[in-house]
This record gives C-alpha cells, structure tokens and sequence, in this order.
C-alpha cells in the first residue's frame, strides 16, 4: 500500500511541475530570447536547473526514513518555488529588460527562510533540539531580507538597509556556528550530519557573501552594471538553492541507510 502511494505522489510531483512549467511558458510565449541576450539565457538555464532538482528532490523523497522527508520535501519547495518565480523573471526580463528588485525579494522572502529552517529541521530528524532554534533563525532570516529590501528599494536610506541586514545575517552565522544549533550539532556524534551542517555553513557563509556585495557594488557605489549583477545573482542563486538541497538529500540518504541496517 505505502508503495502504491509513493508512486502515485511521484507521478502527481512529476505531473504538477510539469503543468506549471507549460502554463508558465506559455503565458510567456510572446516573449522570444534573443540568441545573445546572456541574461536572458542565465534566467532560462537557472529556471531548468531549478525545475530538474524539484523533480529530483520531491522523487527521492520516498527513498529515505520518515524523519528525513520533511526536509526533503523542503528542498523541493524552495527550488519548485524558484522554478516559478525565474520563469516570470525572465518574462519581464525579455520584455522590459529589467528585473525590478521586488520580485527577487519575493522570492527571497520564501525561499531564504525554508532553507535556514532546513537547519533546525535536519538537526530535528537526528535527535530533539529546542524549537527556539527555529524561531531564531526565522527572525533572524526576516530581519536580513526586510532590511536588504527596504534599503534597496529606497524605502529607508541604502546604507541603513545595508547595516540592517549585515546584522541579521551575522546572527545568523552566529547561530548556526556558535549558538545553539552549532552545538547541537557538534555534539550529536553523527558524521554525516555534521559534514551536511558544515557544508550549508559554507554555503550561507560564503555562497551568500555574494548577494551583500551585490548590494555594496550594485547599489551603494554604483560598480556593477544591471546586467551583470543579473547573472550574478542567477548563477548564485543556482549554486546556493540547488547545492544546499543536495547536501541535505545526501545527509538524508546516509542517515536512512544507516537506519534500515
């Protein structure tokens, strides 16, 4: 019966981002990418990306134990949800050829905090840990991207915005290597845990490290033309989505093995 169930989720995962993909292109059909347009083509490329590791994420769901799903399935969502949001910006890109700040920051503001809640969620499939460690990565994921944003679009002053972020985003670092969940971690004895946690530490402290010097060069002194602050962040985006879920589906993998043996 569970077998049955997981084959009909899969067909249904495959089956909806398929719709989606298809609905998407074609509301965008009127949009032709031109040949040489590599900003164009970066969004078209990161959206395909995007769209092949939801798939991936939301099939291999149903090869680790229960108490990985959940962050798989998490992976899943911030891709899938990347997936939608890149197809609307290439549109508007190919259009208008601009992508106006607000729509990043949409999809920032729902997949950056899925994917630090992917912390307390894999360090939760190990071993009990306090919900305060989820609370305090949300807030601290929030008052990042609602400070970044508000500088950014000229709602408060840019360096104010910038500060305002930085600091949501050092007690971030601060949490995930020295609070709480730094030290649960450390001290859960699992290995592969560990590894994947150390690994998403790398990523949010130097895949992320990308987007604050977008913000500095792209906006405070004006160093960074639109267009190749654009592929910037696509290419980052890409990395910092698609790796991330793919660390914790490896620690997913390792951990079930272990699990079943």
């Amino acid at each position: 019966m569970r077998e049955f169930f997981m084959k009909k989720l899969k067909t249904l995962a495959i089956a909806l981002f398929a719709l989606v993909g298809a609905t998407t292109a074609a509301n965008a059909a009127t949009a032709f990418l031109a040949t040489d347009d590599f900003v164009g083509i970066s969004f078209w490329l990161i959206s395909m990306g995007m769209l092949a590791a939801t798939a991936f994420f939301f099939m291999e769901q149903a090869n680790v134990s229960t108490q990985w799903r959940k962050s798989v399935n998490v992976a899943g969502l911030v891709t899938g949800i990347a997936f939608i949001h890149y197809m609307y910006m290439r549109a508007v890109w190919v259009e208008t050829g601009d992508t106006p700040t607000v729509y990043r920051y949409i999809d920032w503001l729902i997949t950056v905090p899925l994917q630090l809640i992917e912390f307390y969620l894999i360090l939760a499939a190990v071993k009990k840990v306090p919900t305060g460690i989820f609370w305090r990565i949300l807030i601290g994921s929030l008052v990042m991207l609602v400070g970044g944003y508000l500088g950014e679009a000229g709602f408060i002053n840019p360096m104010l915005g910038f500060i305002i972020g930085m600091a949501g985003w050092i007690y971030i670092l601060y949490e995930i290597f020295s609070g709480e969940a730094g030290k649960v971690v450390s001290k859960s004895g699992n290995k592969s845990l560990a590894t994947a946690f150390g690994a998403l530490r790398m990523i949010v402290t130097v895949g992320w490290a990308i987007y604050p010097l977008g913000y500095v060069f792209g906006y405070l002194t004006g160093g960074i033309d639109a267009n190749s602050l654009n592929v910037i962040y696509n290419l980052a985006d890409f990395v910092n989505k698609i790796a991330f879920g793919v660390i914790i589906w490896s620690c997913a993998v390792a951990n079930s093995g272990r699990s079943r043996a």
